[in-house]
């Protein structure tokens, strides 16, 4: 089964790209295009591509061709987008504006915090790419989390779309609010709107955690630090995958919230102890885990085929691997949960950039993807009435009147209501919203950098029966505590100086590389 568990996922890797592409000829042929930036997976574009392009034609009597440019997560599309707005800038700037370029402009133009100590000439330099048509060549960007969009508003790289004066009753309460459980699900200002929701959670394998003794299922985070799991728990690297890294900052923000319940008048106090707590939890993950792998696609499938026990995930990627096991007649195997009162609900937002070469098409994509024909495509069932036409999307809607029983036979979930959900994490972005970056780093350190040896120190600790002298030396988080994290981490990290990141990365690591050898050599000298 395993054997066949893997091949058949690497065929859909191999194949469905071929099956699903485009003809080559349809950005020549169509009346108009549309170019979209996305972490969106295939089965996403090909059939929001096809009931667009259907919705556009009765629309405006034209075809057109969607251009898909996919190039990776959420932080690599950041970068391009970061790079080829620099270089579009600079050329308006030299050569329109007739100014020399130069690190002060650069630094200034999508700095959308430039503070009141800023020189004439940044000030200017940000006043004028503000004025400006400057364009990536993209029109959209779809899909990722709100901590992308936030940022690329702020930059300025994203620009006011009109749905929100054209339907603005879908940005009322009882339809797509503000503000949910604390998560932002558009911009006040806007530039973006949440389209679909996600949460967090684990995908699980009965079967291996079985031959790992464990008879009953993960259901909580703190589940991921059980001995029993060394070498069988599948991770992402939180700073390839702005989803994985938010659902990281979920450990984190629970762990915040429970240690508020314990001293409710002492909010920092609970705060500081809470970025500790989620972060040892994270760091015995990190301990028990098989790898770190670039994509968060890959610890579903490696769960599936039995390669781990369990994996973290967003909750559609756990549900289709799930969905796909049942598929091939085994229900009771692979399941996927989010851990009560451990996960928000956020959502993966679209926004116009600035410059789009397609702007009308834009607005009317975007206007498509929140109707209710858009928001059936995440979850209607494939061949249903106005769902997907082959693939079960197996996404939550943003838009609260979507959930009417109306739709339930419809519908791929129709048990999953988001608006419902009874234990639900209340997200404090003043917590941990201004550390998403230094947060994904500092794990990233502590847990891949140097991960050799904190899989090392971990199984001496657990041959050595768990002393607790050996656990406190293993989890010493006093190099990256929470006030660290917001002072030396986040300048280096702010100052946007690859150089000093790295220096950082190198210093922290050899730090947690000798803490790890020093916890082992407490655990050993324990059994002797």
């Amino acid at each position: 089964m395993k054997q066949w568990i893997i091949i058949g996922a690497l065929a859909a890797v191999i194949i469905v790209p071929f099956a699903l592409r485009p003809d080559a000829e349809s950005t020549e042929t169509a009346d108009d295009v549309l170019v979209l930036i996305t972490p969106h997976n295939e089965a996403i574009r090909h059939e929001f591509g096809l009931a667009f392009a259907q919705w556009y034609e009765e629309r405006t009597g034209r075809s057109v061709a969607m251009d898909w440019r996919v190039i990776g997560g959420t932080s690599e599309i950041a970068r391009f987008l970061a790079s080829e707005y620099n270089a579009s800038f600079r050329n308006h700037w030299v050569k329109t504006l007739g100014e020399p370029w130069d690190y002060e402009v650069q630094s200034a133009f999508a700095d959308g915090r430039l503070g009141a100590d800023a020189s004439d000439r940044e000030r200017a330099a940000r006043a004028a790419f503000l004025a400006s048509e400057v364009s990536c060549g993209i029109d959209l960007f779809f899909g990722g989390g709100p901590y992308d969009f936030i940022r690329q508003a702020r930059m300025g790289q994203l620009v006011k779309t009109r749905i929100f004066e054209t339907h603005p009753h879908w940005f009322a309460e009882d339809v797509i609010p503000l503000e949910y459980a604390g998560e932002g699900y558009w911009d006040p200002e806007h530039r973006w709107t949440g389209t679909v929701l996600s949460n967090y959670g684990m995908i699980f394998n009965r079967d291996v955690l079985k031959l790992r003794g464990i008879e009953v299922p993960p259901s909580r985070w703190e589940d991921l630090r059980d001995p029993r799991l060394l070498g069988s728990v599948a991770l992402t690297d939180p700073t390839k995958s702005g989803s994985i890294a938010k659902a990281f900052e979920n450990v984190i923000q629970q762990q915040m919230q429970e240690e508020l319940e314990l001293t409710p008048a002492d909010e920092d106090r609970a705060v500081r102890a809470g970025w500790v707590r989620g972060l040892q939890l994270l760091q015995l993950a990190a301990a028990n885990s098989r790898y770190f792998t670039d994509s968060s696609q890959k610890p579903p499938i490696d769960v599936a085929a039995g390669n781990c026990a369990v994996g973290m995930c967003i909750d559609f990627y756990g549900r289709q691997q799930a969905e796909a096991v049942r598929r091939r007649g085994d229900s009771e195997r692979v399941d996927y949960v989010a851990p009560p009162g451990g996960s928000v609900s956020s959502v993966d937002p679209i926004g116009i950039l600035r410059g789009a070469p397609n702007h009308e098409v834009a607005e009317l994509f975007i206007e498509f993807v929140m109707s209710m024909d858009g928001q059936k495509i995440w979850n209607f069932e494939p061949g249903t009435e106005g769902g997907p036409r082959h693939f079960a999307l197996r996404r939550l809607p943003v838009r609260r009147d979507f959930y009417i029983e109306a739709h339930r036979a419809s519908r791929s979930d129709p048990d999953d209501n988001p608006y419902a959900a009874g234990e639900q994490l209340v997200y404090r972005a003043e917590w941990t919203g201004f550390l998403f970056r230094e947060m994904s780093f500092i794990i990233r350190v502590m847990g891949f950098d140097a991960h050799a040896e904190l899989v090392e120190a971990w199984q001496t600790i657990i041959e050595a029966g768990l002393p607790p002298e050996a656990l406190t030396v293993l989890q010493d988080m006093s190099a990256v505590d929470y006030d660290t994290a917001q002072g030396r981490v986040q300048q280096v990290i702010g100052a946007r100086n690859k150089v000093r990141e790295l220096e950082l990365a190198k210093e922290l690591g050899n730090h947690f590389r000798m803490q790890y050898a020093r916890a082992a050599e407490v655990a050993r000298e324990h059994q002797r």
